[in-house]
């Protein structure tokens, strides 16, 4: 076992070592196998670490190729580069650190950081080229404190809407474009996060929304108008054009310029949500939850993800940021607060989701912090899981995070009245109201009935009679209570 070069925390004595012997369940460093000192070499640089042969231990390997990446043109390493020295070199498993800093991308990355004589700063690093290499370190950063945390979704938002803005070349458009994305969208999505950070769904609407401007922008220019002289029956030949694209936010955009006066004349309807469009397969909504509760092939964090999605109407963007405080362990209760009030788990949904508590671990293996809050913890360190990239793992094991939510709240809405359901699954209330409506779950007659009924008796049991006409409530799942 020790040729394989496997590294594990050791049974008997706990540090994170080189296995030597044991087992796969049990495994021993050098030191706990043979406690013998003279039977084991010395790290000829910290003598302290117990080998076979007389070369500087991996972990003073590493440190050594950190030193050289990071010193600089002084041969030490700045002040604001002790935490990421410290990270990298104190790594729990150094052979794979050096394997990662050896790729030329990642070592000549952090050559130029450390001969740059200038603090590291966010500013400093969005002046190199954006790769994949540069995103993970700079997440590495943040996980150790050497750079504060900031919304990279949103950053690279703006900068993407710039680009869009400096590619205008007629001064009148950028400045009606400037104001739609940048002072309607951007300004809105800033005020609708507060403290959080934006999801995939945000941006992406955002991005869709300004591209329909400006591919309509294009197309009056190629039609050589403008929005001041495009006509009611222009913009209809614009609609009735089978190649247009973005239809629902290029109405938006024509109704905010209207608004704004840049238009005037010009009417495109909405159609109003009335509803689900995709088929309510309730049969396949508990085929799914029973197959994710008793399929022990699946992981436990996708077996989670998704059953928080078909049995609480979850979305993904919610559920890639529940933290561990969220979750409540209670002796043999487990609760999880998505809105205002705490949601009692049933089993075997309770067990796995104290099995995902005490086994989460995310990709991470640099910066990544030990007391990371996240339920689900993503491949960068001190991140979450990102909701794109949950939503693709739901799909892989045979869900569809769109449609299945709007069964799970149709079913719900149906059941549950609008204001437990808005209290319970953290969704606006006036949603919750529309998918009352939707579902034709009158519950608002159903309290008005019961408002009218007379005290019951002491001493005579009460009885929960429905109203004719109204839907009796089924199988919720535990919790969510009238």
């Amino acid at each position: 076992m020790g040729r394989q070069l496997r590294w594990a925390p050791c049974s008997g004595c706990g540090a994170v070592d080189h296995v030597r012997s044991g087992t796969w369940d049990a495994p021993l460093c050098a030191k706990c196998t043979n406690p013998d000192p003279d039977y084991w070499g010395r790290c000829p640089v910290c003598r302290t670490t117990w080998q076979l042969s007389t070369r500087p231990c991996q972990r003073c390997a590493l440190d050594r190729q950190v030193r050289d990446l990071l010193a600089g043109n002084t041969g030490t390493i700045r002040q604001d580069l002790v935490p990421l020295y410290k990270a990298l070199s104190g790594a729990e498993r150094p052979t794979s650190t050096m394997f990662w800093l050896s790729g030329s991308k990642v070592g000549g990355l952090l050559r130029q950081i450390g001969r740059d004589e200038r603090p590291v700063t966010h500013d400093t690093l969005d002046e190199l080229p954006a790769s994949k290499v540069l995103a993970h370190l700079r997440s590495v950063l943040v996980a150790t404190g050497a750079l504060p945390p900031r919304d990279e979704r949103l950053v690279a938002l703006d900068q993407w809407i710039t680009s869009a803005l400096q590619a205008r070349t007629d001064l009148t458009e950028r400045r009606i474009l400037h104001g739609y994305a940048v002072w309607h969208h951007l300004r809105r999505l800033r005020r609708r996060l507060g403290q959080e950070h934006t999801t995939h769904l945000q941006a992406l609407n955002v991005r869709c929304h300004v591209t329909a401007a400006a591919n309509f922008l294009d197309w009056l220019s190629d039609s050589a108008l403008t929005l001041g002289t495009c006509t009611q029956v222009d913009l209809e030949r614009w609609i009735a054009d089978p190649k247009a694209t973005y239809r629902d936010e290029t109405s938006h955009f024509v109704r905010w310029s209207v608004q704004h006066r840049h238009a005037k004349g010009l009417t495109y309807g909405t159609v109003r949500w009335t509803g689900p469009c995709g088929t309510i397969d309730s049969e396949k909504r508990w085929a799914d939850a029973r197959r994710l509760l008793h399929d022990d092939t699946l992981a436990t964090s996708d077996r989670v993800a998704g059953l928080l999605l078909v049995l609480y109407a979850q979305q993904i963007a919610t559920i890639s940021r529940l933290t561990v405080d969220d979750v409540h362990l209670d002796n043999d209760k487990v609760g999880i607060t998505f809105g205002t009030s705490p949601v009692v788990l049933p089993e075997p949904l309770a067990g796995l989701v104290r099995d995902l508590i005490a086994t989460r671990r995310g990709k991470a293996r640099i910066g990544a912090p030990d007391d990371a809050p996240w339920l689900f913890p993503g491949g960068r360190p001190g991140q979450p899981i990102g909701d794109d990239r949950l939503g693709l793992r739901l799909q892989k094991i045979g869900l569809q995070p769109r449609q299945d939510r709007s069964t799970a709240l149709f079913t719900l809405a149906t059941e549950v009245p609008a204001a437990i359901l808005a209290r319970m699954l953290g969704v606006h209330i006036q949603v919750a109201v529309q998918w009352q409506k939707a579902s034709a779950g009158d519950w608002a007659a159903y309290a008005a009935e019961v408002s009218r009924r007379a005290p019951t008796p002491a001493g005579e049991a009460q009885t929960n009679e429905v109203p004719d006409g109204q839907h009796p409530r089924t199988t919720n799942p535990p919790g969510l209570t009238t």
